[in-house]
């Protein structure tokens, strides 16, 4: 397994405590809310195949990974395991972030299915495990930043995206890339909520979607992903805002025109297809200029494109990005 960093920019970070000591080597291979608070999304959701019953998750081969005191390319200590799997927008269960995990701790992963097709020369339906097993499993230590302007830094495992599109070979006509998430409303009681339009579905640009940073997120901390984080597949941007990372991945579709998402359709006024974290450009209803990393006290300066702009920054040469937001 690959340990994969980015271009460093600059540091700062107070060292959390960690409580995830003896945690086992990482693996291989609003229902209740307004549309005026809408885009509290930063940890998306899902659409995917329905079980018959509890499946046991599959351990996978094991490789030594991250380490008590690692941290991301700046220099940055990644945030808690506890923080980050008990601090979870996911409105498919809750408005509440604190509320995910204790509502979503039954939810079954297995068995699973994602199906990839629209604009492609290979169309196939994967069973998640043999998809996992298919690909090269990085480690990659990336910022999480929210559009509520509040962050964290996470150890994810997954592989690249673009491996996965590759396989299937994309036609010339295709032009962006739209996730769709699970619908069950039975298991994900907050798609009872009348504000969104279900299943969630966000997308890319091709290009974005093909960038090596567009992981294909399997796991994190050296765990296989937990329901509240998005189990069994999420996809992570990190140069964009958090609810660009739809979870529960069950259908990756190739299009020519740019797909509709969920929060486009709930929020149009907020923020639009593109969401790159761009620190000058404020929300409707407060400013992007600082956020706060959860563990920290204060605030911090938000970097442009989350501070990989170097490897990003390209994508979007000649576009107005105040008026593509």
């Amino acid at each position: 397994m690959d340990k994969w960093k980015a271009q460093p920019i600059r540091s700062s970070e107070i060292t959390p405590e960690w409580a995830y000591l003896n945690r086992r080597q990482f693996m291989k291979g609003a229902a209740a809310v307004s549309v005026g608070a809408l885009l509290a999304a930063c940890a998306p959701q899902a659409s995917a195949p329905q079980s018959s019953g509890p499946q046991a998750v599959p351990t996978l081969d094991t490789t030594p990974g991250i380490t008590k005191g690692d941290k991301d390319e700046l220099g940055s200590a990644l945030t808690p395991f506890e923080a980050v799997t008990n601090y979870n927008n996911y409105y498919e269960f809750t408005t509440d972030k604190e509320g995910v995990a204790p509502m979503s701790k039954d939810f079954v992963v297995r068995p699973w299915t994602v199906e990839v097709g629209g604009l492609v020369n290979k169309p196939k339906t994967y069973d998640v495990d043999d998809l996992i097993k298919r690909f090269t499993i990085e480690e990659r230590i990336y910022r999480l930043r929210c559009v509520e302007a509040w962050s964290m830094v996470i150890p994810w495992q997954g592989f690249a995206l673009n491996q996965l599109l590759k396989e299937v070979e994309p036609q010339s006509s295709a032009k962006y890339v739209h996730f769709v998430s699970l619908l069950d409303p039975k298991r994900m009681p907050g798609q009872s909520s009348p504000f969104y339009t279900w299943p969630y579905s966000e997308g890319l640009r091709l290009d974005e979607a093909m960038n090596d940073l567009t992981l294909m997120a399997t796991g994190l901390y050296g765990k296989n992903l937990l329901p509240q984080s998005g189990a069994p597949l999420r996809v992570v941007v990190p140069w964009k805002y958090g609810f660009k990372s739809a979870k529960a991945i069950v259908k990756i579709e190739l299009v020519a025109e740019q797909p509709r998402t969920l929060w486009s359709d709930a929020a149009p006024n907020e923020y639009g297809f593109y969401s790159n974290v761009k620190p000058d450009v404020s929300h409707p209803r407060w400013s992007q200029a600082r956020e706060r990393r959860i563990g920290e006290g204060g605030r911090r300066p938000t970097l442009m494109f989350n501070g990989y702009a170097e490897q990003v920054a390209a994508l979007y040469t000649g576009l107005d990005l105040r008026a593509n937001y």
